[in-house]
């Protein structure tokens, strides 16, 4: 260990070429921490926590198309990617006399809280089920942050993607009975919801309260999704994907006439479209 407190135990020549596989994440660490030191990279080091949160969002969604493509070397290198900026942001709090913490206390917090919140596998609790689980980790999460008295909605979701935050409150006021008694009810308030979005368009100047309704109609569509089990961001990315497809099939299709993207009618495209649609059945 340095004076510093860091975990760095290799020479360059080992951070080079060291291939034994029990010290690899020994390795990424000391290269980490070789970056930031004196005589590393200029661009490592002039990063900060702000800087970094770009990279730390580009490379989870890129680790999530990995997943999605079920392309598995590319996944290895994406986490490997998130893995990066955890040593970063751990390097820069170590850096850090106010922060207090390297990656060894990440570590630590993180097992810590594992075995605290697992009492059906470290201790005598019982959890025959996955909603078993996830009721107990909930319970044990609101105790630890002693928030028994506090807004029951606090900090749920906070800094998340909007979509994603909007799925995670449904669930958790729907664990308090806060819910449609069925599917139904969701798809009436999709089309109330709907019905008030063409009631803002058709007023002048609206613009503030048709952004409102829009709001108000997705937050009600990802309700749906969640009493679905239906991931809104999966399904999403479904239709992204299916639009893709389609659209790259439609300028094929132009193509082939020679017609150009640009050249063509709106009545072209759509019947391009409908064509394309007919095909895929």
């Amino acid at each position: 260990m340095n004076t510093d407190g860091s975990l760095v135990t290799m020479t360059d020549d080992e951070m080079m070429h060291c291939q034994q596989p029990e010290r690899q994440l020994e390795r990424a660490i000391a290269i980490m921490h070789r970056l930031r030191a004196p005589g590393g990279c200029p661009w490592d080091a002039e990063q900060t926590h702000e800087s970094l949160v770009p990279n730390l969002i580009e490379e989870c969604y890129e680790s999530i198309d990995a997943i999605r493509a079920h392309d598995w070397p590319h996944l290895r290198e994406e986490l490997g990617d998130v893995l990066l900026q955890v040593l970063f942001h751990a390097e820069l709090a170590q850096e850090n006399p106010e922060a207090g913490f390297g990656i060894n206390e990440v570590a630590a917090e993180l097992c810590e809280k594992l075995v605290r919140r697992h009492p059906h596998v470290f201790a005598l609790a019982e959890a025959d089920d996955a909603d078993a689980v996830i009721s107990q980790w909930d319970r044990i999460k609101r105790r630890e942050h002693a928030i028994e008295d506090k807004p029951y909605l606090q900090d749920c979701g906070k800094g998340l993607p909007s979509m994603l935050r909007a799925f995670k409150l449904t669930r958790k006021v729907a664990k308090v009975g806060f819910d449609w008694p069925d599917d139904a009810g969701v798809v009436d308030k999709i089309r109330e919801e709907t019905d008030e979005v063409a009631d803002a368009l058709a007023q002048p100047d609206a613009g503030a309260h048709v952004e409102e309704e829009l709001g108000d109609l997705l937050f009600t569509v990802v309700n749906l999704c969640r009493r679905r089990r239906v991931d809104p961001e999966l399904a999403l990315d479904a239709a992204n994907r299916k639009f893709e497809r389609r659209f790259n099939a439609l300028e094929a299709a132009l193509k082939a006439r020679g017609i150009g993207l640009a050249e063509a009618t709106s009545e072209q495209m759509e019947q391009a479209w409908q064509q394309v649609k007919a095909e895929e059945g």
